[in-house]
């Protein structure tokens, strides 16, 4: 299979948005066929899951869940050196989580008048964990550890089962020491749509949290319309590298390639000052594609993703900004003198030795970024992801008086009058 990537020669402003334009979805009918999907696990439940199941990934299933012992089991299951490198990702992630967790101090916004919030972990949350192509075990440990720091009571996992019908060992590892003991064998919208309604098996959540293809993110929006909040409106992986003439084409071409190998819906672009290392990356990539396992999946996905030539570091850094990508690679020489031209991008790996690939597994920041744009208004995954914060106001008879007269005047100019008394009625009281 022949490598073919679209190059654009510093092509016109005024083209940039139809460039930065994701590739359409694979099928025109998606949001169809998620609704059909959703209704019928909210009718049928456990039985259209299973039915899901057998349809899209080929497996008959007695069950949904997966039962503890098979959980534990996974100890013995895996070799020790891939159990250290899950326990030092755990580790890192648990660590860099752990410092968001910050307390707002109260504030005297007028004297007798005390204002302050108080965070409160939603209760029950669901993770999709994809799982089609690959295990992808490193998912569990970046919504499951923040999940855990946050005081969440419910956690559950949704992921595809495995060939033979069992969860992958290093998902029921992740998700052993991350604190979960109730993982899901279903996969796809079917796994939205039961975390959404609840069925006999499956409990209902609050929040649901994990990337996947257009079919998961449809049905999470959906979820959304029936009153389940979501993390972010996140689909197929990307990645921007930003590069100029001192970036290695290598390193650049190896970025590119663990992007792409994710699935032949994920993007991987290049932009760069240096016509040069455009030219040298296509040839490394070339090469680097000979003997890599998932090489198929990959040359399709390149086709769907680009190389851009422009002029001037600060145009590369506007087009990057217009594409917000999910994950931005800065491979120029000082980029420290760069970074506060970023404005939209989900995470930023920053210098040449600093690969995507650190960040998806175990650097301790979330991989769980937005995609498709969403870059421009959302954030990453983080622990505020998993909580309220609920504003408290206490007012002393001082404060109340000193506070009133503004209060009033606002709610009658609003012909709200209830709201003027409830007010009044306290200030005449202390004014007796």
């Amino acid at each position: 299979m022949s490598l073919s990537i679209p190059i654009y020669d510093k092509p016109d402003q005024n083209r940039w948005p139809e460039i930065a334009r994701r590739p359409d979805a694979p099928a025109t009918n998606v949001a169809e066929i998620v609704r059909d999907i959703m209704q019928k696990v909210e009718n049928k439940g456990d039985e259209a899951v299973k039915e899901y199941t057998s349809q899209f990934d080929g497996i008959t299933l007695e069950h949904l869940w997966v039962k503890p012992e098979e959980i534990e089991s996974a100890r013995a299951e895996l070799d020790d050196a891939l159990k250290a490198a899950i326990d030092q990702a755990k580790e890192n992630i648990h660590r860099f989580h752990l410092e968001q967790l910050q307390n707002t101090p109260s504030v005297e916004t007028m004297p007798g008048v005390v204002c302050w919030r108080e965070t409160r972990a939603i209760e029950r949350v669901g993770l999709y964990i994809p799982g089609g192509t690959a295990p992808l075990f490193s998912t569990i440990l970046m919504l499951a550890i923040p999940a855990q720091i946050a005081g969440c009571q419910e956690v559950v996992i949704c992921t595809p089962p495995q060939k033979h019908g069992k969860v992958h060992p290093a998902m029921r590892y992740a998700a052993l020491i991350s604190g979960v003991s109730k993982i899901y064998k279903a996969g796809g919208a079917q796994a939205i749509a039961a975390m959404t309604y609840g069925t006999a098996t499956m409990p209902p959540v609050q929040k649901i949290f994990g990337p996947g293809n257009h079919f998961v993110t449809e049905a999470k929006l959906s979820a959304q319309r029936r009153g389940v909040a979501i993390d972010m409106p996140a689909g197929p992986s990307e990645v921007l590298v930003l590069a100029d003439s001192s970036a290695d084409p290598n390193f650049v071409a190896a970025d590119l390639i663990s992007q792409a190998e994710h699935g032949v819906d994920s993007q991987a672009v290049l932009v760069s000052t240096s016509w040069t290392l455009l030219q040298k990356v296509q040839s490394c990539i070339q090469d680097q594609l000979n003997d890599l396992p998932r090489r198929e999946i990959a040359v399709k996905s390149l086709a769907n993703s680009m190389m851009i030539f422009l002029e001037t570091t600060e145009q590369a850094f506007e087009f990057s900004n217009l594409y917000a990508p999910e994950h931005l690679i800065v491979s120029v020489a000082d980029p420290h003198t760069y970074l506060p031209l970023i404005q939209n991008a989900g995470s930023v790996f920053v210098g040449n030795f600093s690969p995507e690939s650190a960040g998806d597994y175990a650097s301790g920041t979330n991989h769980t970024l937005p995609t498709d744009g969403w870059a421009s208004s959302y954030s990453g995954v983080s622990v505020e992801s998993f909580v309220k914060k609920i504003t408290f106001q206490e007012l002393t008879p001082e404060g109340l008086l000193k506070l009133a007269p503004t209060v009033e005047v606002m709610a009658k100019a609003e012909q709200l009058v209830g709201h003027q008394r409830a007010v009044e009625i306290r200030r005449k009281s202390l004014e007796r």
